[in-house]
């Protein structure tokens, strides 16, 4: 009698540790995907959660979340339970820009977090308007220095901190010009402003400059990636204009800490076809993204290498940290 105690004790004991297992199995309740910026990342959230759904069976929301550079997004999902409904889609700056430039957060982006996959980057465009007539980066560059006393005036978006301030901060740099920055939230309001020669010269989202550009109202004068836009085959890239910078926005999809790892895995294998899809593929090419394959693991040593990337950059720039 004790030795089949014994027994059965052991297997409800086995039987207890599988149920968790087998229930994040079964679990069809619906997931929701937060997100915390743009059109762009809106796109791609649900082609990710279209992808889900037909893999796992499981519906999946989209959550907008807008506000402080998706830190408002952020902080949801870091709040929620590790139980992989509640996930978050991001780009890479409030994990390797934001540590570098508040002098503190809410959230250690090292540790809060659950990287679960890649999923796309994109560039960042520089471009002017009627202000300069500049048709190149190098007619900039040489406006700026004979009309308007070695000052590189330009307009970013989402502002302050982003990658499209820091960018601009780095063609200064490399030109040898001072920069002036104007911060805007939104793309729309400066792309209108360069259009109307408001403002010399913006920063932003390659995507944001696209219609006005082959409308003739602005022009793209480079773009900050490796590679040329699909959508741009006639704008070079920043190293193609005669300036040795390249950068790029990643994105990646993340739970919070502690998420089990079976489901990690489960949620990246479900993903990762999209990778080879080329209707995934055209569909982030409309909004001047490329696909960016990368595992959990692949993912966070990225944003460890972008953090310590852009720690040297804050310090060469010399920009001042702000309170988040």
């Amino acid at each position: 009698m004790i030795r089949r105690r014994s027994v059965l004790g052991s297997l409800a004991g086995a039987a207890a540790l599988a149920a968790p297992a087998l229930r994040a199995q079964e679990d069809k309740s619906p997931i929701s995907i937060v997100i915390g910026t743009g059109a762009s990342i809106d796109v791609a959230a649900r082609l990710i959660g279209e992808q889900i759904k037909d893999v796992l069976g499981r519906t999946v929301l989209v959550i907008q979340k807008f506000g402080a550079g998706q830190r408002i997004a952020v902080g949801e999902v870091r709040r929620a339970a590790p139980d992989g409904r509640t996930l978050l889609f991001c780009t890479n700056g409030p994990f390797a820009i934001y540590p570098n430039i508040y002098n503190k957060l809410e959230y250690n982006p090292a540790t809060d977090f659950t990287p679960i996959a890649g999923i796309s980057s994109f560039d960042v465009g520089i471009a002017t308007g009627p202000a300069t007539g500049a048709t190149d980066l190098k007619q900039l560059v040489e406006w700026c220095r004979t009309r308007n006393k070695g000052e590189l005036v330009f307009a970013s978006a989402p502002g302050n901190g982003s990658l499209s301030h820091f960018v601009g901060l780095s063609l200064g740099l490399a030109t040898g010009l001072r920069c002036t920055h104007v911060p805007y939230k939104d793309s729309g309001p400066g792309v209108l402003d360069l259009a109307e020669g408001r403002v010399p010269a913006m920063i932003t989202g390659t995507n944001s400059f696209v219609e006005m550009h082959k409308a003739g109202r602005v022009r793209i004068l480079a773009v900050s990636g490796e590679q040329r836009s699909p959508r741009l085959p006639d704008v070079p890239t920043l190293k193609e204009a005669g300036i040795n910078l390249s950068s790029a926005t990643v994105t990646g999809l993340f739970g919070p800490a502690n998420l089990p790892p079976e489901f990690t895995r489960r949620m990246y294998e479900a993903i990762a076809p999209l990778y080879g899809s080329p209707v995934f593929r055209e569909r982030l090419a409309l909004q001047t993204m490329a696909v960016w394959p990368a595992t959990g693991p692949q993912l966070a040593a990225s944003l460890a290498e972008e953090r310590k990337r852009f720690d040297l950059l804050v310090k060469t720039t010399g920009y001042h940290k702000e309170d988040a």
